[in-house]
């Protein structure tokens, strides 16, 4: 049995979660909008034609921001082909995908599934093929009471009362070659300055994200953030990021061990921001919106032979394993490892594509990445501590000394709960934890959640859709401070202890 040791001062706080760190993305991609979160002739569908069946995974989620339009598709957007009469809408070819946007569902109805779903709005400006003009246009449609040409088409479009979006996205990946309007870095950094000093003379309280390089294998990676924070530097609160993993060569352990690079790229981009920061001389604190990350790989080659110019294909359609979980479970506790600097984060995506929830015709599932993310999200609110992880390590591609043991601790004072949430990376052995918790001698062991399975290539499916799923039961207790608790292989724990009556 490995053995491994956590340790927390209830004194040392990290920091608040932010709770937009469990946010996710929708995206005019494959079936996320059209079959995934609305589809009108389903039968679970309400009279908007929004999925009821998806809504309620969604809300059980506790999904807190939802980004929107995308991703790849807003670069070429024009958001005034989704607004107004459906019947007069026009349909438009999306060069991102290589497929028919019918534009069936734009803005005014995803805010409508917003409110539905409980969650809050990330809306995404086009500067890759449109710019200043543009995102005034739809920040006035979006925010502005009445009295503008632009706020008085969206009263006559049916929506009198104005939707106050305050968090907005400049632009996607702009550092990117398949982008339409890619960009350099100087480029970029001076369109999103000029844009993001007209939204915020507007409102000065709006919140502002400029894109980063979009991945930190990128040769742009470092110095495209320098240059464009330079430029942008004043209207920039976060810089986004992004990031995908992948297990084309079945090396579970390389797999896993992704954590290590996500923990790098996290502490490289706090360092170019805090490089600019020096440099300008600023008081300014610029944070992190990790707004795509997941797996993705499952679907690269049947997305090959999907036919061009078609309307919403099965594609970036990932059937999630359940070694995926446990990558999804590590990702999310280095997420609140660094949830100082990290307060935006986006599960990319939410429905079908590369998403924890799945449908068909005939009704919705959760997939394995379902789980971690849930757990996070309804248990992992209040305040991070700074926990101090001592682990065995091992060597991989990745890293010379990956750590067997991902963990993170939360406290929820107000409701007088503190959660461990633990990864197991090892495949064959199982962990002792222990911790010691004298600061908390008067909390006793309540839940310990467990996710695991024989079978790391196990999957769940519409006609199987419980054969990955959590238990109860886990081995655990806080013996009067002396915290113990035994971690299975390859397993994803939830340690939940609550303060005695």
């Amino acid at each position: 049995m490995i053995k491994a040791r956590i340790s927390v001062d209830k004194y040392n706080i990290l920091s608040d979660v932010d709770p937009r760190i469990y946010g996710s993305f929708i995206e005019h991609l494959g079936r996320a909008v059209y079959e995934g979160i609305y589809q009108p002739d389903q039968k679970s569908a309400d009279e908007e034609g929004f999925r009821g069946d998806t809504l309620e995974l969604v809300r059980e989620l506790n999904v807190s921001t939802v980004r929107y339009p995308g991703g790849n598709f807003v670069s070429n957007y024009k958001w005034e082909d989704g607004v107004g009469p459906r019947e007069s809408r026009p349909k438009q070819l999306d060069y991102a995908w290589k497929v028919v946007e019918t534009n069936e569902v734009g803005l005014n109805e995803f805010m409508s599934w917003c409110k539905k779903a409980g969650t809050e709005p990330m809306m995404a400006i086009n500067l890759g093929t449109r710019g200043i003009q543009d995102a005034k246009n739809l920040l006035e449609y979006c925010n502005h009471p009445s009295g503008s040409a632009m706020a008085d088409l969206r009263i006559k479009h049916g929506y009198k009362d104005p939707y106050n979006i305050k968090l907005w996205c400049l632009g996607n990946e702009m550092d990117g070659q398949w982008q339409m309007g890619h960009k350099t870095a100087y480029e970029y950094g001076r369109i999103a300055n000029e844009v993001g000093n007209v939204m915020k003379t507007y409102d000065p309280s709006m919140e502002l994200v400029t894109c980063g390089s979009s991945g930190y294998y990128r040769n742009t990676f470092g110095e495209w953030e320098r240059q464009v924070l330079m430029e942008a530097y004043d209207v920039t609160d976060y810089l986004a990021l992004h990031m995908y993993w992948k297990n084309f060569d079945n090396d579970t352990p390389r797999f896993l061990g992704e954590t290590v690079e996500l923990e790098n790229y996290l502490v490289s981009a706090i360092a170019a921001c805090d490089y600019v920061k020096a440099v300008k001389r600023s008081k300014k604190k610029i944070n992190l919106s990790i707004d795509e990350w997941n797996v993705w790989y499952h679907s690269k080659e049947q997305d090959k032979r999907i036919e061009e110019w078609c309307r919403h294909p099965h594609q970036l359609e990932d059937i999630y394993n359940f070694e995926d979980a446990l990558l999804i479970g590590g990702a999310m506790i280095t997420l609140l490892r660094h949830a100082d600097r990290v307060k935006i984060a986006c599960l990319a995506q939410l429905v079908n594509v590369i998403a924890p929830i799945m449908t068909s015709d005939t009704g919705a599932w959760r997939q394995t990445i379902y789980y971690p993310f849930l757990h996070a999200s309804t248990m992992g609110r209040g305040k991070v501590l700074h926990t101090v992880v001592m682990s065995p390590t091992y060597e991989c591609r990745i890293s010379d000394a990956v750590p067997y043991l991902d963990s993170v601790v939360v406290e929820n004072e107000e409701e007088e709960t503190l959660t461990v949430f633990a990864v197991n990376k090892s495949l064959d052995d199982s962990m002792e934890l222990v911790c010691d918790l004298r600061q908390y001698a008067d909390y006793a062991v309540t839940r310990h959640i467990v996710l695991e399975h024989e079978n790391l290539k196990a999957v769940n499916t519409e006609d199987n859709p419980y054969e990955v799923v959590p238990h109860e039961g886990g081995v655990s207790k806080n013996d009067n401070g002396d915290f113990t608790a035994v971690l299975q292989p390859h397993s994803w724990n939830v340690i939940r202890l609550t303060k005695k009556k």
